[in-house]
């Protein structure tokens, strides 16, 4: 990957994390990093196609994370999936791409509404992938950990209050732990 394509990405993961994807243009790209907006087109076409792409390297980063799903044993997995949103957001103090994206799921391109959907189901399913073979209502149980640590990293962001995440982490974390 070039280096202008790499800065490119970037900085439009930073904008779309901080303002969302309609306060993103390419125009703000190019003067940020110095350059003609036209080599910011020459790596994405259009804008839904930088979406895509940030969206999807965001994706592939969370998932190299996580790891192989069902490889780390329950509660050990809860706990990473955890310090993976604590971690992000004490390193950025910013929202998760696909949180914020989320948001305005309504208003994106669907292309990049269904990246978003599937980061979050790809989230679940490595949740449930981890669950014990005898833990109830999986689907359920993974989508309620995904969203409270979801809605923490955003309520700690509007508080300002990073203790918020780790709190409600803390707690996610030995709710599971009685279930080996």
């Amino acid at each position: 990957m070039s280096d202008t394509r790499t800065q490119v990405l970037d900085l439009a993961e930073r904008g779309l994390r901080e303002r969302g994807y309609h306060a993103v243009s390419f125009r703000d790209l190019a003067d940020a990093l110095g350059i003609r907006s036209a080599s910011v087109h020459y790596h994405f076409r259009h804008k839904e196609d930088l979406g895509m792409a940030v969206v999807d390297r965001y994706a592939a980063g969370v998932a190299q994370q996580l790891g192989p799903a069902g490889a780390l044993p329950w509660p050990g997995a809860v706990g990473r999936f955890c310090r993976i949103y604590q971690d992000a957001l004490g390193k950025t103090d910013l929202q998760c791409l696909c949180g914020m994206l989320a948001a305005e799921s309504g208003g994106l391109p669907p292309a990049i509404a269904d990246r978003v959907a599937s980061y979050f189901a790809a989230n679940i399913n490595w949740l449930m992938a981890c669950m014990p073979e005898d833990m109830p209502d999986k689907r359920t149980k993974a989508q309620s950990i995904q969203a409270e640590i979801q809605g923490a990293m955003t309520l700690a962001i509007s508080l300002g209050d990073m203790s918020v995440l780790d709190r409600i982490a803390r707690r996610i974390c030995t709710e599971h732990a009685d279930h080996p």
